[in-house]
Protein backbone atom coordinates (compact mmCIF):
# COMPACT_ATOMS: atom_id res chain seq x y z
CA UNK A 1 0.00 0.00 0.00
CA UNK A 2 2.84 2.35 0.91
CA UNK A 3 4.60 1.52 -2.35
CA UNK A 4 1.47 2.32 -4.34
CA UNK A 5 1.02 5.62 -2.50
CA UNK A 6 4.62 6.55 -3.22
CA UNK A 7 4.14 5.86 -6.93
CA UNK A 8 1.09 8.09 -7.12
CA UNK A 9 2.89 10.84 -5.20
CA UNK A 10 5.77 10.60 -7.65
CA UNK A 11 3.42 10.83 -10.61
CA UNK A 12 1.68 13.84 -9.10
CA UNK A 13 5.05 15.52 -8.57
CA UNK A 14 6.16 14.90 -12.14
CA UNK A 15 2.89 16.16 -13.54
CA UNK A 16 2.83 19.28 -11.41
CA UNK A 17 6.48 20.15 -11.96
CA UNK A 18 6.08 19.80 -15.70
CA UNK A 19 2.87 21.79 -15.68
CA UNK A 20 4.69 24.68 -14.01
CA UNK A 21 6.80 24.98 -17.12
CA UNK A 22 3.69 25.72 -19.17
CA UNK A 23 4.48 25.33 -22.84
CA UNK A 24 8.24 25.58 -22.29
CA UNK A 25 8.84 21.88 -22.76
CA UNK A 26 12.33 20.67 -23.52
CA UNK A 27 10.91 18.56 -26.36
CA UNK A 28 10.28 20.47 -29.57
CA UNK A 29 6.83 20.67 -31.10
CA UNK A 30 7.96 18.25 -33.81
CA UNK A 31 9.16 15.75 -31.21
CA UNK A 32 5.92 16.04 -29.24
CA UNK A 33 3.88 15.27 -32.33
CA UNK A 34 6.05 12.27 -33.24
CA UNK A 35 5.19 10.84 -29.83
CA UNK A 36 1.45 11.38 -30.32
CA UNK A 37 1.49 10.00 -33.88
CA UNK A 38 3.30 6.87 -32.70
CA UNK A 39 1.02 6.32 -29.71
CA UNK A 40 -2.20 6.60 -31.72
CA UNK A 41 -0.77 4.35 -34.43
CA UNK A 42 -0.07 1.74 -31.77
CA UNK A 43 -3.53 2.14 -30.28
CA UNK A 44 -5.18 1.96 -33.68
CA UNK A 45 -7.14 5.12 -32.88
CA UNK A 46 -7.40 6.55 -36.38
CA UNK A 47 -9.58 9.52 -35.47
CA UNK A 48 -7.05 10.81 -32.94
CA UNK A 49 -4.23 9.83 -35.28
CA UNK A 50 -5.71 12.04 -37.98
CA UNK A 51 -5.61 15.01 -35.59
CA UNK A 52 -2.04 14.18 -34.56
CA UNK A 53 -0.94 13.91 -38.20
CA UNK A 54 -2.38 17.33 -38.98
CA UNK A 55 -0.69 18.81 -35.91
CA UNK A 56 2.56 17.15 -36.92
CA UNK A 57 2.49 18.74 -40.36
CA UNK A 58 1.50 22.08 -38.82
CA UNK A 59 4.53 21.84 -36.51
CA UNK A 60 6.90 21.54 -39.47
CA UNK A 61 7.36 17.79 -39.78
CA UNK A 62 7.80 16.91 -43.43
CA UNK A 63 5.62 14.38 -45.21
CA UNK A 64 8.57 12.02 -45.58
CA UNK A 65 9.52 12.32 -41.91
CA UNK A 66 6.03 11.26 -40.88
CA UNK A 67 6.02 8.50 -43.49
CA UNK A 68 9.28 7.25 -42.01
CA UNK A 69 7.79 7.16 -38.51
CA UNK A 70 4.83 5.13 -39.75
CA UNK A 71 7.04 2.78 -41.77
CA UNK A 72 9.26 2.07 -38.78
CA UNK A 73 6.33 1.45 -36.47
CA UNK A 74 5.23 -1.71 -38.27
CA UNK A 75 8.09 -3.40 -36.40
CA UNK A 76 6.40 -2.45 -33.12
CA UNK A 77 2.70 -2.27 -33.92
CA UNK A 78 2.44 -4.85 -36.70
CA UNK A 79 1.67 -4.35 -40.38
CA UNK A 80 -2.12 -3.89 -39.96
CA UNK A 81 -1.90 -0.83 -37.71
CA UNK A 82 1.07 0.61 -39.58
CA UNK A 83 -0.76 0.26 -42.90
CA UNK A 84 -3.94 1.74 -41.41
CA UNK A 85 -1.89 4.70 -40.22
CA UNK A 86 -0.24 5.13 -43.63
CA UNK A 87 -3.61 5.02 -45.38
CA UNK A 88 -4.92 7.62 -42.92
CA UNK A 89 -1.89 9.81 -43.57
CA UNK A 90 -2.38 9.56 -47.32
CA UNK A 91 -5.93 10.86 -46.91
CA UNK A 92 -4.74 13.64 -44.60
CA UNK A 93 -2.21 14.86 -47.18
CA UNK A 94 -4.85 14.79 -49.94
CA UNK A 95 -7.30 16.76 -47.79
CA UNK A 96 -4.66 19.34 -46.94
CA UNK A 97 -3.67 19.75 -50.59
CA UNK A 98 -7.29 20.41 -51.49
CA UNK A 99 -7.44 23.05 -48.76
CA UNK A 100 -4.33 24.79 -50.13
CA UNK A 101 -1.73 23.66 -47.61
CA UNK A 102 1.80 23.49 -48.98
CA UNK A 103 3.38 20.87 -46.72
CA UNK A 104 7.08 20.09 -47.08
CA UNK A 105 7.80 16.80 -48.83
CA UNK A 106 11.19 16.42 -47.15
CA UNK A 107 14.18 14.25 -47.94
CA UNK A 108 14.15 10.74 -49.33
CA UNK A 109 16.34 8.16 -47.60
CA UNK A 110 19.75 7.54 -49.12
CA UNK A 111 19.97 4.23 -50.99
CA UNK A 112 21.67 1.35 -49.20
CA UNK A 113 24.84 0.07 -50.91
CA UNK A 114 24.24 -3.32 -52.49
CA UNK A 115 27.39 -4.72 -50.86
CA UNK A 116 26.56 -3.59 -47.31
CA UNK A 117 27.01 -6.34 -44.75
CA UNK A 118 23.67 -5.85 -43.04
CA UNK A 119 24.42 -8.26 -40.22
CA UNK A 120 27.62 -6.39 -39.29
CA UNK A 121 25.99 -2.98 -39.72
CA UNK A 122 23.01 -4.00 -37.63
CA UNK A 123 25.26 -5.35 -34.91
CA UNK A 124 27.23 -2.11 -34.80
CA UNK A 125 24.06 -0.01 -34.71
CA UNK A 126 22.59 -2.07 -31.90
CA UNK A 127 25.80 -1.78 -29.89
CA UNK A 128 25.80 1.98 -30.46
CA UNK A 129 22.21 2.34 -29.25
CA UNK A 130 22.83 0.15 -26.22
CA UNK A 131 26.08 2.05 -25.48
CA UNK A 132 28.26 -1.03 -25.44
CA UNK A 133 31.59 -1.59 -27.17
CA UNK A 134 30.96 -5.09 -28.51
CA UNK A 135 28.24 -7.67 -28.93
CA UNK A 136 27.35 -9.51 -25.74
CA UNK A 137 27.10 -13.27 -25.45
CA UNK A 138 23.81 -14.56 -26.93
CA UNK A 139 21.08 -15.17 -24.39
CA UNK A 140 17.31 -15.45 -24.12
CA UNK A 141 15.53 -15.26 -27.46
CA UNK A 142 18.90 -15.05 -29.26
CA UNK A 143 19.62 -18.63 -28.21
CA UNK A 144 16.05 -19.90 -28.31
CA UNK A 145 15.24 -18.44 -31.76
CA UNK A 146 18.49 -17.22 -33.36
CA UNK A 147 16.69 -16.39 -36.61
CA UNK A 148 14.81 -13.67 -34.69
CA UNK A 149 18.13 -12.11 -33.70
CA UNK A 150 19.20 -12.26 -37.35
CA UNK A 151 16.00 -10.53 -38.46
CA UNK A 152 16.41 -7.82 -35.82
CA UNK A 153 20.02 -7.10 -36.79
CA UNK A 154 19.65 -7.28 -40.56
CA UNK A 155 16.24 -5.73 -40.95
CA UNK A 156 15.44 -3.48 -38.02
CA UNK A 157 18.91 -2.18 -37.17
CA UNK A 158 20.17 -2.23 -40.78
CA UNK A 159 17.35 -1.88 -43.31
CA UNK A 160 15.41 0.60 -41.16
CA UNK A 161 18.07 2.41 -39.15
CA UNK A 162 20.28 2.88 -42.22
CA UNK A 163 17.60 5.18 -43.62
CA UNK A 164 18.83 8.69 -42.95
CA UNK A 165 15.78 10.90 -43.50
CA UNK A 166 14.82 10.65 -39.83
CA UNK A 167 17.34 11.19 -37.04
CA UNK A 168 17.96 8.47 -34.48
CA UNK A 169 16.50 10.37 -31.52
CA UNK A 170 13.28 10.94 -33.46
CA UNK A 171 13.17 7.22 -34.23
CA UNK A 172 13.51 6.43 -30.55
CA UNK A 173 10.82 8.93 -29.57
CA UNK A 174 8.55 7.14 -32.04
CA UNK A 175 9.43 3.80 -30.47
CA UNK A 176 8.74 5.18 -26.99
CA UNK A 177 5.42 6.66 -28.09
CA UNK A 178 4.32 3.38 -29.64
CA UNK A 179 5.36 1.29 -26.65
CA UNK A 180 3.65 3.69 -24.26
CA UNK A 181 0.50 3.41 -26.37
CA UNK A 182 0.35 -0.37 -25.90
CA UNK A 183 -0.14 -2.56 -22.85
CA UNK A 184 2.23 -5.26 -21.67
CA UNK A 185 5.33 -3.58 -23.11
CA UNK A 186 6.90 -2.16 -19.94
CA UNK A 187 10.11 -4.14 -20.39
CA UNK A 188 10.61 -2.88 -23.92
CA UNK A 189 9.67 0.65 -22.85
CA UNK A 190 12.43 0.58 -20.23
CA UNK A 191 14.95 -0.61 -22.82
CA UNK A 192 14.02 2.20 -25.19
CA UNK A 193 14.08 4.87 -22.47
CA UNK A 194 17.70 3.83 -21.92
CA UNK A 195 18.43 3.78 -25.66
CA UNK A 196 16.88 7.23 -26.14
CA UNK A 197 19.02 8.62 -23.34
CA UNK A 198 22.08 6.93 -24.84
CA UNK A 199 21.50 8.88 -28.07
CA UNK A 200 20.83 12.28 -26.52
CA UNK A 201 17.50 12.37 -24.67
CA UNK A 202 18.02 14.32 -21.45
CA UNK A 203 16.43 13.53 -18.09
CA UNK A 204 14.24 16.61 -18.44
CA UNK A 205 13.16 15.55 -21.91
CA UNK A 206 12.37 12.07 -20.60
CA UNK A 207 10.17 13.61 -17.90
CA UNK A 208 8.58 15.92 -20.46
CA UNK A 209 7.78 12.81 -22.51
CA UNK A 210 5.43 11.84 -19.68
CA UNK A 211 3.71 15.22 -19.84
CA UNK A 212 3.30 14.94 -23.61
CA UNK A 213 1.62 11.58 -23.11
CA UNK A 214 -0.71 13.08 -20.52
CA UNK A 215 -1.60 16.10 -22.66
CA UNK A 216 -1.83 14.52 -26.08
CA UNK A 217 -2.51 10.81 -25.55
CA UNK A 218 -4.01 9.95 -22.16
CA UNK A 219 -3.50 9.96 -18.41
CA UNK A 220 -3.34 6.18 -18.04
CA UNK A 221 -0.55 5.90 -20.62
CA UNK A 222 1.35 8.67 -18.82
CA UNK A 223 0.97 6.96 -15.44
CA UNK A 224 2.25 3.62 -16.73
CA UNK A 225 5.18 5.21 -18.55
CA UNK A 226 6.14 7.32 -15.52
CA UNK A 227 6.49 4.20 -13.35
CA UNK A 228 8.85 2.67 -15.93
CA UNK A 229 10.82 5.92 -16.30
CA UNK A 230 11.33 6.25 -12.53
CA UNK A 231 13.01 2.84 -12.45
CA UNK A 232 15.17 3.66 -15.48
CA UNK A 233 16.36 6.99 -14.06
CA UNK A 234 17.21 5.31 -10.75
CA UNK A 235 19.61 2.92 -12.50
CA UNK A 236 21.41 5.41 -14.72
CA UNK A 237 24.66 6.96 -13.50
CA UNK A 238 24.56 10.36 -15.19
Amino acid sequence: MKKLSFIFLLIAFLMSSCAQNGHNLSLSSKQQNIIAIAAFTAEGNLDKLKTALNEGLDSGLSINEIKEVLIQLYAYTGFPRSLNAINTFEQVTKDRQEKGFNDMLGLEASPMPSNLNKSAYGMQMRNRLLARESESEPSGYQLFTPVMDQFIKEHFFADIFFRDNLDILSRELANLGALAGMSGTQKQLAVHFNIAMNVGLTRQQAQDFILVLKQKVGRSQAVQASVVLKKVLATRKE
